[in-house]
């Protein structure tokens, strides 16, 4: 019996919407963990059930989601012409997409620093090494040991969420149910860039999600001399705990798996920091030690503050 070529047509649409659907899952997984986010809380804020969030990231997304991109490709555009919001640079960000698509490598990288150029400031790049910014996963330490460092060389402290506060006149948890994820990253990014105005030195303590922007991520390292403040996942779980953090699932299974899945997909961003600190098993002074040995060893000005810490 001979296969007609409408039969051989709709097997490889079906080839492709299946390829479709499993990248689909993978980008809501990592969007998720990026977020810090488990199924069941994002349950509970989206309002679906913890089933179609894992038949989502499994690869078997609803087939409304099919539908809509068989009519994108009937009109020729990308799904995102379809789903982004209409703004008055709608059809400039759609042209965009399709230049995109057809661009090679070395000119999307052209591309990407000419539009990065206005977060430079005018005068030249910061001197990063009397602005230090402390990254990394929430539970690592980094407000901690940014504001005893900060006492000890008697640099202001700053810590990035609370600057945001004060900007925008909203709390952190006010932020996100009105204007999304989406949002607070556009509220931080704002703030970090007034953060870089400011004269003079500075020890900056970011929130752990922020190297999920890209653009927040490279005015941080522009900017800042950017250290990351590393721990285990286990001890991540073990401080978040202590701390009284209700976010983290209680079972403590379900807690590990999620904060491995988060460090999975941000360790690549964390680890392009100019240095790096693993916090795992140390306490607080020998840490606070480890990292005002680093400052020194990038400014004369400190390494005499990080020898008066050591010797007592």
């Amino acid at each position: 019996m001979k296969t007609s070529f409408h039969e051989i047509a709709s097997s490889a649409a079906r080839v492709g919407e299946s390829e479709f659907l499993a990248e689909l899952g993978r980008r809501a997984r990592a969007l998720r963990t990026q977020s810090g986010l488990s199924r069941k809380l994002l349950a509970e804020k989206s309002g679906l059930s913890e089933r179609y969030i894992a038949q989502l990231e499994a690869g078997k997304g609803n087939v409304s989601v099919l539908l809509l991109r068989r009519i994108c490709h009937g009109i020729n555009v990308p799904i995102a012409a379809l789903l982004h919001p209409q703004s008055a640079n709608a059809t400039l960000f759609e042209e965009f997409q399709s230049l995109l698509t057809e661009a090679d490598p070395k000119r999307i990288e052209a591309a990407r620093r000419a539009l990065r150029e206005p977060a430079r400031q005018p005068s030249g790049p910061v001197r990063r090494l009397d602005r230090v910014a402390l990254i990394g996963l929430r539970g690592a330490g980094k407000s901690t040991l940014a504001r005893l460092a900060a006492d000890e060389l008697k640099w202001p402290f700053f810590e990035l969420n609370r600057e945001i506060e004060r900007d925008h006149g909203l709390q952190v948890h006010e932020i996100f149910p009105l204007y999304g994820q989406n949002g607070y990253r556009r509220l931080e990014q704002a703030s970090l860039r007034g953060l870089t105005t400011r004269a003079g030195a500075m020890l900056l303590a970011t929130n752990g999600g922020l190297v999920s922007d890209a653009l927040s991520m490279e005015i941080l390292l522009e900017n800042f001399y950017t250290i990351w403040i590393k721990a285990s996942p286990d001890e991540h779980l073990e401080r978040v705990r202590a701390q009284g953090k209700t976010r983290i699932v209680a079972d403590d299974d379900i807690a590990l798996e999620e904060l491995r899945a988060i460090l999975g997909e941000r360790e690549l961003q964390y680890a392009r920091a100019h240095a790096t600190i693993d916090t795992t098993g140390k306490s607080v002074a020998h840490s606070l030690h480890d990292l005002l040995a680093v400052i020194a060893a990038h400014s004369g000005v400190e390494v005499r503050a990080s020898q008066a810490f050591a010797a007592g």
